[in-house]
């Protein structure tokens, strides 16, 4: 399953920056094999279901 990281609850914009990042805390080899590998399928992907909550409560 390919992943998108605008789906991702990692992918944060900040407002000082006026930008969009990922906030996974990675390490040069971690880094490094996600460049190589591509966004495609990132072993840090999280969904960001704003609802997840709510449909627990229902």
């Amino acid at each position: 399953m390919a992943s998108s990281c605008d789906m991702c609850a990692h992918y944060v914009y900040d407002d000082e920056d006026d930008f969009y990042e990922c906030l996974v805390n990675m390490d040069e080899d971690d880094f490094a094999r996600f460049v190589a590998r591509g966004y495609d399928n990132c072993p840090y992907f999280q969904l960001d279901d704003e609802y997840r909550i709510v449909r627990h409560q229902m």
